[in-house]
């Protein structure tokens, strides 16, 4: 069984920068691949990143690309979505997701394991 354990959320002005975290129990990253997504009430789970296995390839939503970055610790236990430049259209909960094929993917309907969420908000 894959347990996703999500950190990192918190309260930001807008420019500031969070790192929210995703700690796997049962399965290393060198075989599952992440999804990042956020969900604000009343709408659909929107993609944000994704990272496949070992990290060979990765997502990225238009709409945080340059500002979010994914990436895995060494131990291969935890993935870390960056987010630099934040703005109050990223106030959300986030969800660290995870499935176990190879290659990432866009659509939360892929993804079997989900962390409990992160609220992140961004302030004016």
């Amino acid at each position: 069984q894959v347990q996703l354990l999500e950190s990192g959320g918190g309260l930001v002005q807008a420019g500031g920068s969070l790192r929210l975290s995703c700690t796997a129990s049962g399965r290393t990253f060198n075989t599952l691949t992440t999804g990042w997504f956020r969900q604000v009430p009343g709408k659909e789970r929107e993609f944000v990143a994704a990272m496949g296995w070992s990290g060979g390839a990765i997502l990225y939503a238009d709409s945080v690309k340059g500002r979010f970055t994914i990436s895995t610790d060494n131990t291969k236990k935890t993935r870390h979505l960056q987010m630099n430049s934040l703005k109050p259209d990223d106030t959300a909960v986030y969800y660290c997701a995870a499935h176990l094929g190879p290659l990432p993917t866009r659509t939360p309907q892929t993804y079997d394991y989900w962390g409990q969420g992160t609220q992140v908000t961004v302030s004016s």
